[in-house]
């Protein structure tokens, strides 16, 4: 059931949740908690100190911290301070991180003291940085994080209300291109949350979620941190995602959610095998997102751990979610789910934008409250992605006549081989299906008479791979041109921190 009143502001949500369940802790990382009551006022004091230290409304603020109860509470004092959190992988080269900086105008970093250097070396690319506030300084420091969230400010928190504004601004991953900060509004947010997290999922403050989500993603701000906030549940942020970790975590029975990208289920049955168990104690369901769940690895994880693994599909310019799977609804095996009650999903004819037949391939368009205000500086490219109130999404997807979305890949990653259309997904599917392969891509690869072909890397499951029963097995289920041109062994396939797959990064190693 939809729930409106989870749509409010952050400051609100703070204080609902401190009066119901204030000793109760909301985060918690490997090395601290923070109750909701501790949250609540430490944000609005961190919060105080952003508008003494003459953060204005609108100013942008940086995150660029490590999965963490620190990174949480940085991005709600960025929010009730009037402020947008800018979140920033730690993984980012220094140009990146420059980039970010100086397109989003940043004045303040909140940061680590081993990440201070990166952002003195940056020069003018970081020539609107006025304050870098570090989380790991001591709290005897006045300028420290720890100072400023158990120092009383000066002034308030601005709190503010609208929740129309922009308050987060989130990197798109740049797959193919230079990224996009899209600007996302607490509503379109907890909108996500209403609809999707609370009313399909049935996330609620019962729940303890374990999640290995990178924080700078749309997908786990949303889930993993503001879902967590407005139903009152709790969780635990791992630093980053490990197999062995994940599984030892989740053999405690503490935990009763678990969000993940493919890859991750992948491995964590590859470690149930290895350990010779396949319980999950407590665990009520998995979700997935970000990149395309195969119908196989859906199935085989269910047999195997007996928890259902929901597949749903978002894009951080729609606040995250458009599709999901319900556990107590029917499903389709390889389909990413229903549109979320409250949207408006078309598939469409790209060139002519005419409605696609039940069956038939076209681009996913969206419209509704969870559709982005925007690019950051970019009005020709939210032009071309927003017309006429539809997200034009850049995925081509296909629809059953029940409505049961299955995406097929993007239109940018199509291979046109001689002039003919391939969907990398398509053959990435079918090679999944072997047991010899644990993790695969397929990327157009340049061919003198066709244009291009399809070239298939593989990271094997154990030595002595061959290449011969792949092309076979491809050979039987695929059209003669879909076929891989070529195979290449590699020891990882470079992915977001989505789990989409970073294309030409593979493409560059045979160039």
């Amino acid at each position: 059931m939809f729930q409106l009143d989870l749509i409010a502001p952050v400051s609100e949500l703070l204080r609902r949740q401190a009066d119901r369940h204030g000793a109760k802790i909301a985060y918690r990382d490997g090395r601290r908690g923070v109750s909701y009551a501790q949250l609540d006022r430490r944000t609005g004091s961190l919060a105080g100190h952003l508008v003494d230290s003459g953060m204005q409304p609108g100013d942008a603020v940086a995150i660029y911290l490590p999965n963490s109860v620190e990174w949480v509470e940085a991005c709600f004092a960025i929010v009730r301070a009037e402020c947008v959190a800018v979140p920033i992988s730690m993984d980012c080269s220094k140009p990146e991180v420059g980039y970010r900086l100086a397109d989003s105008q940043c004045r303040m970093v909140i940061t680590t003291s081993d990440r201070l250097r990166t952002i003195e070396a940056l020069g003018e690319e970081a020539s609107s940085v006025e304050h870098v506030i570090c989380v790991d300084a001591g709290p005897e420091d006045a300028g420290s994080f720890e100072n400023w969230a158990e120092t009383p400010p000066t002034q308030s928190p601005r709190d503010p209300t609208d929740i129309d504004a922009a308050a987060f601004l989130i990197y798109t991953s740049g797959t193919t291109g230079q990224p996009k900060g899209v600007k996302l509004t607490c509503r379109s947010m907890l909108w996500v949350t209403a609809a999707c997290w609370a009313a399909i999922l049935e996330l609620d403050e019962n729940d303890t979620m374990l999640s290995p989500l990178p924080l700078f993603h749309s997908y786990a701000l949303n889930l993993t941190v503001l879902s967590i906030l407005a139903t009152g549940a709790s969780v635990y942020l791992m630093g980053k995602y490990s197999t062995t970790e994940c599984f030892e975590l989740l053999q405690s029975g503490e935990f009763t959610v678990f969000p993940g990208v493919p890859t991750m289920f992948h491995y964590l049955m590859e470690a149930a095998r290895t350990h010779g168990t396949a319980t999950l104690p407590g665990l009520r369901a998995c979700v997935t997102a970000g990149a395309i769940m195969p119908a196989a690895l859906n199935t085989d994880f269910e047999a195997l751990f007996s928890v259902p693994l929901l597949d749903g599909y978002g894009i951080t310019e729609t606040s995250t979610m458009v599709t999901m799977n319900s556990a107590t609804g029917g499903r389709v095996m390889g389909s990413c789910g229903l549109p979320i009650p409250g949207l408006a999903v078309r598939i469409v004819d790209p060139a002519t934008l005419h409605d696609c037949d039940p069956g038939v391939e076209g681009e996913l368009i969206v419209r509704g409250p969870n559709v982005m205000a925007g690019y950051l500086n970019k009005p020709e490219e939210t032009a071309k992605a927003l017309r006429n109130g539809w997200y034009h999404t850049g995925d081509l997807a296909t629809a059953d006549s029940n409505g049961f979305i299955t995406i097929t890949g993007r239109i940018k990653e199509l291979i046109i081989r001689g002039g003919q259309n391939i969907a990398p997904a398509e053959i990435e599917r079918v090679v999944l299906e072997l047991e010899d392969v644990l993790d695969c891509a397929v990327v157009g690869l340049p061919h003198d008479q066709l244009g291009e072909v399809p070239g298939l890397f593989v990271i094997p499951r154990a030595p002595g791979f061959s290449e011969g029963p792949v092309l076979d097995h491809c050979r039987k289920h695929l059209s003669s041109y879909k076929v891989p041109h070529t195979v290449h062994v590699v020891d990882a396939i470079p992915r977001t921190g989505s789990g989409k797959i970073i294309r030409f990064r593979l493409r560059e190693l045979v160039s």
